[in-house]
């Protein structure tokens, strides 16, 4: 099974460390990141959508941001439904920069939080990237008893009750 978080967890994990203020405060914070990687949404702004990978946090950094305000306001709300379709769990939104009304409308639409921080884009990645691996990696529960013989590590496994720390002993 594939391992998630919600958004509500890692604010509540990384909300202080990350710097990260709500623009969106009526938006559901339940939805799952499924995705260890944070991605810079350039290509899918630009209308290639067919890569996005859902479950997978957007960081809108300040070529993003400059390129949607390139754009006629109509675009910019096709652009964004385009990539909000793909089940963004969040989107975060560096170095303080403004977010337009109409982008935190679309966002609204899709149920999407919005978050801003001060950090620039790549100290941001840096302090998200860990974390999401972290949460996100895959882990296996065993039964076992572990001996050190002659700086060698011998795990032994099995069902719980078969005698695994006799056979250590």
């Amino acid at each position: 099974m594939k391992r998630q978080i919600t958004v509500e967890v890692l604010l509540r994990d990384r909300e202080e460390s990350l710097g990260l203020e709500n623009l969106t405060s009526e938006a559901d914070l339940s939805r799952p990141i499924t995705h260890p990687d944070p991605a810079s949404p350039g290509l899918a702004l630009a209308g290639f959508t067919e890569r996005v990978v859902g479950g997978r946090v957007q960081v809108f950094g300040e070529t993003e941001m400059a390129y949607l305000e390139s754009l006629e306001a109509t675009l910019v709300d096709e652009r964004l439904r385009h990539l909000f379709h793909h089940d963004v769990p969040a989107v975060f939104v560096t170095k303080e920069l403004e977010v337009d009304a109409q982008f935190l409308k679309t966002a609204r639409e899709f149920q999407i939080p919005v978050f801003r921080t001060t950090m620039g884009t790549g100290q941001f990645f840096q302090r998200l990237n860990p974390y999401l691996e972290a949460a996100l990696a895959p882990t296996v529960s065993l039964h076992g008893s572990l001996a050190d013989v002659y700086g060698v590590g011998l795990l032994f496994v099995g069902e719980s009750g078969i005698g695994k720390s006799e056979c250590v002993l």
